[in-house]
């Protein structure tokens, strides 16, 4: 869907950043809204919604069992 989103989970990013789940979030946003820059009565909707992604994929991230990794 995303191309420009990169995989977050080791082996692929050892420790993914808060920037980096922001960054997902932002693209995955865009792509589903079709909005790269929202206009300013969509502003506030457009970022609340990075906001959830974002942390619906911290804790996606924090809750996977990879096998193999420590």
């Amino acid at each position: 869907m995303c191309r420009s989103i990169k995989t977050l989970r080791p082996p692929y990013t050892e420790v993914p950043t808060d920037a980096d789940v922001r960054a997902a979030a932002l693209q995955y946003v865009r792509k589903v809204s079709g909005f790269r820059a929202p206009a300013a009565h969509n502003r506030e909707a457009f970022d609340q919604a990075v906001d959830q992604v974002a942390a619906a994929t911290a804790s996606l991230l924090g809750s996977l069992e990879v096998r193999g990794q420590r």
